[in-house]
């Protein structure tokens, strides 16, 4: 038999090459008869491959089968490693479908590997050096295993590679300084392991290296100069490691890309060994949105240039022996979400322009040495849901407003603080007391002027008139009692007139002044409509639904309250029948309707717990932490680089890449729910498909949440019914 393909030895190499004619039997030959009936064998089953290749496979698949090179490859690969959960059983074939899809975490393109991934798969054993015969390797997804051993030299030679991760496993060794060399290298990823040494300097020879994360090992030495001028890096994750000595003082410096300025964005070095001052370099850093330098040794004042970074939002000096006072320029941060400054050797006051800072959500400066009165401005910031001065110098009343929203612990460890919830009163500002000597003058004998005979006048009409205002107040509030006495009993008739009653669970009352309608259901606030329209309102937020409010009531509680746009709310009776099903529902991860009301002119209020630390969406997007593509904790709607989080999200999954999307928090169980990851994933997807009709209904999405985790689903309402439209 002639193959023209050159592999007789191996008769499934490059198959799909030859044409279907190409493997036939020479003329000389053509007569003559088999010598061996395993040449037979291997010719039927040429052939039967051929014909009953699957046909699903043939999309995904090019036709080329693994070459000679790779196949062998991968067998030295699969050799050194430990699988104990069999994952790997596929790659038992003669070679023939490795390519076409039938091994597990192979994808090939002209019969060369171009990406292995296999996460969360309980492999042990370590990476071979054969790796490096993989010439046409694009990716190395290995994460969340049991490996262990060095990190292969070889990969250092591998042209096309583009990303390497190997994070949550039990590499051991040194880093290769050989992974500078590839030209192409993106993303590295060899965080939580057991790495020692120091930080190869080649490592920045890769001129497209956008993320390095060496975090949560066991590094030593100190960063080389030559990360702190790369031209490309956006992401450098140090923290958790042994590194020590003072940071290079030279940042964006020849590191620039083809704008002019350094690319980084997150610089995280918290829990090191770092000393000396607090690089001012990085003030040129003007793309930074994330600085992160605590538990460390660094010393001296914070430099004047981080106050720069206008597009900085989260800026952790904490527990480190930095002095002197907090710059005012700070107040030029006007983008930055979260300043944490505590356990420093900090004094003087604190600098009330932070209070312009209007963007800020967390302000932490326990456990300095500063001194004076809290500014009233830092009460004035609309987003605040964290703030810590404790154990300070601090002296005087504290600001209302900080003291109504934060408890005790934010305030104690301050002696001369007061005016906070556990401290002693602030003592009232009284004038002091005359000190004018006694007239030896007898009263008796004394003449009254001119003067005190009109004060004495104009004092008792003074009395006069409030004792007729008294009188008056009295007549209005038996009025007005008298009328909610009357309007009770016909709000009564006038509900069974129309058939309608309240809510289940729920308790009806009628305005005193309006005719509006007020629904309570169950929860532990009590109040009336008139206590509701009365009380002092503070705007929260706004959407396209409406407005919503934080409200005072007469006795110090607070509830929140969403007015609803008349423009886009339904009909009263529709209105009606749908939140008296919201009013049902209690889960312990939703906020519960408390009650409603309907105003005389259709204003429709909505009334909820008080949630005194903020909403879902501030705790998740309030401050940033950063993975690959820089996209973890952003709102869904903020763009980068021209795409929101859905259109991110769609083409990374279309790149095959999917693990980038998660966060590293969720990362690290993905051993046990990486399944339910990857199907949620799915919904989520077809949640914010492009066309609206594809898009499923809240019925269908429930009923696939039950599938992926049936354990955890419940159903929206405590009586079993259906839930509500999502229209409202």
């Amino acid at each position: 038999m002639e193959c023209q393909n050159g592999f007789s030895k191996y008769p499934f190499q490059n198959l799909a090459k030859t044409e279907p004619n190409r493997c036939r039997i020479s003329n000389k030959n053509k007569n003559r008869k088999w010598k061996s009936p395993q040449s037979t064998f291997l010719i039927l089953l040429h052939l039967l491959v051929s014909i009953v290749r699957p046909v699903s496979t043939q999309s995904d698949w090019d036709g080329v089968v693994v070459t000679q090179s790779d196949y062998q490859s991968l067998q030295a690969f699969k050799h050194e490693l430990v699988d104990t959960r069999g994952f790997l059983k596929s790659w038992n074939d003669s070679g023939y479908g490795a390519c076409s899809g039938g091994w597990v975490g192979i994808k090939c393109a002209k019969g060369q590997v171009i990406v292995i991934q296999l996460p969360w798969k309980g492999l042990g054993g370590q990476i071979t050096e054969r790796i490096g015969q993989l010439q046409a390797l694009r990716k190395l997804s290995l994460h969340d295993n049991m490996i262990g051993g060095p990190i292969p030299t070889a990969l250092g030679f591998l042209p096309n590679l583009r990303g390497v991760q190997l994070f949550n496993n039990r590499i051991s060794g040194t880093i290769p300084p050989s992974l500078g060399s590839c030209p192409l290298l993106q993303n590295l990823d060899f965080s939580n392991n057991s790495l020692t040494g120091s930080i190869p300097y080649d490592l920045a020879n890769s001129t497209k290296l956008l993320s390095l994360n060496l975090s949560f090992n066991s590094l030593s030495g100190s960063i080389p100069i030559s990360l702190t001028q790369s031209p490309s890096l956006t992401f450098l994750s140090l923290q958790y490691n042994n590194l020590s000595g003072s940071v290079p003082d030279t940042w964006g410096g020849n590191g620039t890309n083809k704008n002019g300025v350094s690319p980084l964005e997150s610089l995280t070095l918290d829990h090191n060994f770092f000393s000396g001052g607090i690089p001012p370099s990085l003030g040129k850093l003007v793309e930074l949105q994330e600085i992160s330098l605590g538990s460390n040794q660094f010393n001296g004042t914070i430099p004047d240039g981080i106050s720069s970074l206008s597009t900085l939002k989260s800026l952790d000096l904490s527990s480190n022996a930095i002095s002197g006072s907090i710059p005012l320029s700070l107040s030029n941060l006007s983008s930055l979400n979260v300043l944490v400054l505590r356990e420093n050797r900090l004094t003087d006051q604190i600098p009330a322009t932070i209070g312009n800072i209007s963007t800020l959500t967390q302000l932490d400066l326990a456990y300095n040495n500063l001194s004076g009165e809290i500014p009233s401005s830092l009460g004035d910031l609309p987003h605040l849901v964290l703030f810590n001065v404790s154990y300070n110098n601090l002296s005087g009343p504290v600001p209302i407003t900080l003291s109504q929203k934060f408890n005790s612990s934010s305030f104690v460890g301050n002696l001369q603080l007061c005016g906070y919830s556990g401290s002693n009163s602030c003592p009232s500002l009284s004038p002091p007391p005359s000190t004018t000597p006694p007239s030896s003058e007898n009263p008796k004998n004394r003449k009254l002027s001119t003067k005190d005979i009109i004060l004495i006048a104009a004092g008792a009409l003074l009395i006069v008139l409030l004792v007729l205002c008294c009188i008056l107040i009295c007549c209005l509030l038996r009025k007005r009692a008298g009328e909610k006495e009357r309007a009770g009993p016909a709000a009564s008739r006038a509900r069974a007139e129309k058939g309608s009653a309240p809510a289940a669970g729920g308790e009806a009352e009628a305005s005193g002044d309006g005719g509006g309608k007020l629904v309570h259901f169950d929860g532990p606030t009590a109040f009336t409509a008139d206590d509701l329209l009365c009380a002092t309102a503070e705007i929260m937020g706004k959407s396209t639904y409406g407005t919503v409010y934080k409200a005072t009531l007469e006795d110090g509680s607070q509830v929140a309250v969403k007015r609803l746009r008349e423009k886009i709310t339904k009909a009263q009776r529709e209105f009606e029948t749908e939140v008296n099903l919201l009013g049902k529902v209690r889960h312990p991860n939703l906020l519960a309707l408390r009650a409603y009301y309907l105003g005389p002119k259709g204003e429709k209020l909505l009334v909820f717990d008080y949630m005194a630390k903020g909403s879902l969406a501030s705790f998740l997007h309030g401050q940033y932490t950063f993975n690959f593509m820089g996209y973890s904790c952003k709102s869904p709607g903020e763009a980068m680089n021209g795409e929101d989080l859905p259109q991110w999200v769609a083409s990374i999954v279309k790149e095959e890449w999917t693990n980038e999307v998660f966060d590293l928090e969720l990362m690290r169980d993905a051993s046990t729910i990486g399944d339910e990851l990857l199907n949620t994933l799915k919904l989520a997807l077809h949640c914010v498909d492009p066309s609206p009709s594809a898009r499923p209904d809240v019925q269908q999405v429930l009923q696939q949440l039950d599938e992926i985790r049936p354990e955890i689903a419940t159903s929206p309402g405590d009586d079993g019914g259906t839930a509500p439209s999502t229209s409202e």
